[in-house]
């Protein structure tokens, strides 16, 4: 069983200070190589952090709309999202949370979620898109075929699911 310490405490604040360096909506744990269940957010001036989030939909509403992400620089493409989500996890300290996002709180939300189960914004694109989305990372300046995969261990004892 892991715990909500001063470590995670820690990697919060990091996480926070690298996503507002990069200018990003959002930066999941494993994005900088540590495999806890965590993320953080700034939409619309609201900045926080969820740990072991679980998504509930309320309805089938659906958006479309421009999607990015820190991990796959300078590239942008509409993606499907579900408009409404609750997100249920913890803080920092292991205090219940609940997130109630709509709009692009709902995509930040769904999008980190992902990251945390393995899955891109790319991975969610279909058809024609999906085939751009693909030439496109194909043709970005770092993209590197022949660069050998590179296998990140968190640097900490802490390992997947935090309680």
């Amino acid at each position: 069983m892991r715990t909500f310490d001063k470590e995670l405490r820690q990697l919060v604040a990091d996480l926070i200070d690298t996503m507002h360096e990069k200018e990003g909506a959002g930066l999941a744990a494993p994005q900088l190589g540590v495999g806890l269940r965590v993320f953080t957010f700034d939409i619309d001036d609201v900045v926080g952090h969820i740990a072991n989030p679980v998504l509930e939909f309320t309805d089938e509403e659906e958006q479309e709309g421009p999607e990015g992400c820190l991990s796959i620089p300078g590239l942008y493409f509409d993606t499907k999202r579900r408009q409404n989500v609750i997100a249920k996890g913890f803080n920092e300290y292991g205090d219940p949370l609940q997130i109630v996002g709509t709009g692009l709180m709902a995509r930040c939300l769904q999008h980190e979620t992902d990251h945390l189960d393995g899955v891109l914004f790319l991975d969610r694109l279909e058809g024609e898109t999906k085939r751009a989305a693909m030439k496109a990372v194909r043709e970005a300046e770092w993209f590197n075929p022949d660069a050998p995969p590179v296998i990140k261990l968190s640097p900490s004892e802490l390992h997947g699911t935090i309680r």
